[in-house]
């Protein structure tokens, strides 16, 4: 075969923005055949019991609608369109109050090329977006830090404006309350451009200095992972660069915070090869002077970690064995009690150090088989489960896995303190996370949704004296709401695999202006990244998309997901590419069983981590008989060689150690199974990828060539990890659409993306 390499315009792209998106393409040679919650969800369906609710469903669709028009399930054609998605939507995240009481929150806009921007909620404002908010970044600012690759943590309320990490040059800005031009903090006359990254700020208690993690990555910004420092340091606000290092000597550092006096920092660290899930240490520090433009801070000699008191967690945070605790979400009350998330008992529980004898007799104060500190902590920084009340008084936040539902619960700051319980009959939406107490009225602002709206900005008063009723959404991350005719409502489901039960959540097919003659849907699993987060019943419109259709969807919370626990999560220890594997097989087996999938027409996706659950599943397995993956590890020996610094060491757990243990990591890796896999598979790749780079991709696809299988690779230009340009987003979801359609041979709905798919005959 010859390859070549066109530019290509599907339908999903916007006219004039055909240079984003690559496919590598190769000439047919006829030798072969060839990218959310307020109803309550039903129980937890086991072994024997998901039929009969399906059933249940089936007869109420075709009851309800009995001028449906009968069409073979994946044809139908939907409202809820890559464009209607991405148009009409923005992410939501970084939720915040200043000391006025006016809100805050982090938007990421597909429409600007992905841009995230910090916006104030001012209803009535002059210029007030459709979600009564408006910027309080400047227009040519991308609110963003590389710090780890995954960043987060990018910006901070302070009382004299937005203090914000900008993409492009990674330097620190402060975005003045009063409006104004920025300013830049971290100044070109003190470093180089790229040298240092920031993230996870905390304003100190006189407001003269942040203090955050640093990543240095030299003064030609081109360092190896395996250079590349990361610090706790001091930032001074004056626009000198000043900077104290405050702690030094470990591989990394999260959550740096301060006691409400100023006098004592905590911080978590870890070492190579462990990751924040595996095996942390929770320190502590008292802070001497800091640097400014005048002068110099304390000696950085008392920066060493090896110095700062063990408050919990590992005592060798490198080694990975089962006696490791992961601790994380360091904070201060008001009191000056230092609170934590532990797994010390199996669960993330809540931990609380009074600051008497150095904080080092820690209660679990939530003692109970969940885990808190929200979906997947330690991924990015800014994350907590939990937060302060100005009484003093705690609210933390968890997910009960039998409902799927967000719970909240309140206590006061002592040692034994008695729990009370919130929910959604008390106003509280379906699901919900990232708790803030407005400092004017007391209410409780949160982040949150039902399975069958978008997700948004809620305001609840429940705790109030007096205050109750439902939470109230003064922001919708969608500017339009699906038709609840077109809504399919996520069903948790367990099911046996070889390692114990596992978990997911089913979605049938349901568009109400259609039926199906057919006995059974095409399933989509989805194999979550990580690999070691978690899927949502959070409202996800890409999942619509495909239901809407006549598609039914398992997303798996496989062996080594996030929030169940310990054991749980450990299960994929040296099991990478083999539990996951199992676990997304025997969940499509389960439903295919239960007569809610076609066996004929499994198909299987995912991203990163996912993506390479989607190769294996489809090179070592036969079940599934199609894939689509997106930036997905192919050849994990490539990884362990190639990838950034706060990933260069995740194979150690999950697989072995390299190239120790090269024969496993071959053994593993779907590049070196291609003669075992016989279905046709789609890659969808960004070409700026630092973290599973372009190269996995394309390796992938000269493989599936030279076999001979029906494959496609589509390279967006401009993207890294994950898609964030609305016409890549579009074009990615209706070009899987256009695939699986011709391999399953279904009539594409108007909305795919037709390509050309090599050794696919016409």
């Amino acid at each position: 075969h010859t390859k070549a390499r066109s530019r290509h315009k599907g339908r999903g792209a916007h006219p004039g923005n055909e240079d984003h998106v690559t496919v590598v393409s190769v000439g047919h040679s006829s030798t072969h055949c060839m990218l959310t919650l307020a109803a309550v969800m039903a129980p937890s369906l086991r072994l024997g019991t998901a039929r009969a609710a399906s059933n249940q469903g089936a007869a109420r669709m075709s009851s309800s609608a009995a001028a449906s028009t009968s069409a073979p399930y994946g044809s139908w054609p939907s409202a809820v369109t890559a464009k209607f998605i991405t148009t009409s939507g923005v992410r939501i995240g970084g939720l915040g109050c200043d000391d006025s009481g006016s809100v805050y929150w982090l938007e990421g806009r597909p429409q600007e090329g992905g841009r995230q921007v910090v916006v104030k909620y001012a209803p009535g404002a002059e210029g007030a977006s459709e979600r009564g908010a408006v910027d309080a970044t400047p227009k040519d600012a991308n609110v963003r830090t590389r710090v780890h690759e995954y960043g987060g943590g990018a910006h901070l309320l302070t009382p004299k404006g937005v203090v914000y990490s900008d993409f492009k040059s990674q330097r620190l800005f402060l975005a003045p309350a009063g409006g104004g031009d920025a300013v830049c903090l971290t100044p070109e006359s003190a470093w180089p451009d790229g040298q240092y990254r920031f993230a996870d700020a905390r304003l100190t208690p006189d407001g003269r200095h942040l203090v955050c993690v640093r990543e240095d990555h030299s003064p030609t910004a081109d360092a190896k992972p395996s250079a590349v420092l990361n610090e706790v340091v001091s930032v001074a606000l004056d626009g000198s660069g000043a900077m104290t290092v405050l702690a030094t000597g470990a591989d990394f550092y999260a959550a740096p915070r301060l006691s409400p006096d100023g006098r004592t920092l905590a911080y978590i660290t870890w070492e190579h090869p462990s990751m924040p899930w595996d095996a942390t240490t929770l320190r502590v520090r008292p802070l001497g002077p800091l640097a400014t433009a005048e002068g110099a801070g304390e000696d950085e000699t008392a920066a060493s970690t090896a110095g700062h008191a063990r408050v919990a967690g590992a005592d060798a945070e490198g080694c990975m064995s089962d006696g490791d605790i992961s601790v994380q979400q360091p904070a201060f009350s008001p009191s000056g009690a230092l609170y934590f998330i532990s797994d010390e008992s199996g669960f993330w529980n809540l931990y609380r150090a009074p600051p008497d004898g150095g904080y080092a007799s820690a209660v679990n104060v939530l003692p109970r088989p969940t885990d808190f500190g929200g979906g997947s902590p330690g991924w990015q920084f800014g994350q907590q489960g939990f937060a302060f009340l100005q009484d003093g008084r705690v609210v933390a936040t968890y997910v009960d896995r039998g409902s799927g539902q967000s719970r909240l619960v309140l206590l006061d700051d002592v040692a034994a303190p008695t729990p009370s319980e919130f929910g959604s009959e008390e106003g509280l939406p379906f699901f919900f996370g990232s708790l803030v107490e407005s400092s004017d009225d007391g209410a409780l602002y949160m982040l949150g949704g039902s399975p069958q709206r978008a997700s948004g900005v809620y305001r609840w008063s429940g705790l109030l004296p007096g205050g109750g009723g439902a939470a109230e959404m003064i922001a919708c991350s969608s500017s339009s709401e699906i038709d609840e005719s077109l809504v399919s409502v996520p069903r948790p489901v367990e099911f046996p695999a070889p390692m114990g039960t596992s978990y997911g959540y089913y979605y049938p097919p349901r568009n109400d202006a259609f039926t199906s003659d057919e006995a059974a849907p095409p399933l989509l699993v989805k194999a979550h990244g990580g690999p070691t987060a978690a899927t949502s019943t959070a409202f996800n419109p890409a999942i619509q998309f495909w239901t809407s259709r006549g598609f039914a969807v398992l997303d798996v919370d496989y062996g080594g997901s996030m929030g169940y626990g310990r054991d749980y999560r450990r299960r994929l220890r040296g099991n990478w590419g083999v539990c996951d594997i199992d676990d997304v097989c025997a969940g499509a087996q389960h439903l295919v069983a239960e007569g809610l999938a076609d066996p004929k027409r499994l198909a299987i996706d995912g991203g990163s981590a996912g993506g390479y659950t989607t190769l294996g599943a489809l090179a070592f397995k036969d079940i599934f008989t199609a894939g689509c993956s997106l930036y997905g590890v192919a050849d994990l020996g490539c990884l362990a060689g190639d990838t950034h610094k706060f990933e260069s060491r995740y194979l150690d757990g999950l697989v072995g150690k390299y190239p120790e243990d090269k024969q496993l990591y071959d053994e593993r890796a779907p590049i070196n199974a291609v003669d075992s896999l016989s279905c046709p598979v789609l890659l969808l790749q960004g070409d700026e990828d630092k973290i599973v780079p372009p190269n996995q991709a394309e390796l992938m696809h000269a493989a599936l060539l030279k076999k001979g299988l029906p494959c496609a690779l589509k390279m967006y230009q401009g993207e890294q990890h994950g898609f964030r340009k609305a016409e890549n987003i579009e074009d990615a979801l209706n070009s899987e659409l256009f695939f699986f359609s011709r391999v399953f041979g279904i009539e594409p709905t108007p909305d795919a993306a037709p390509f050309d798919i090599d050794n696919m005959p016409a």
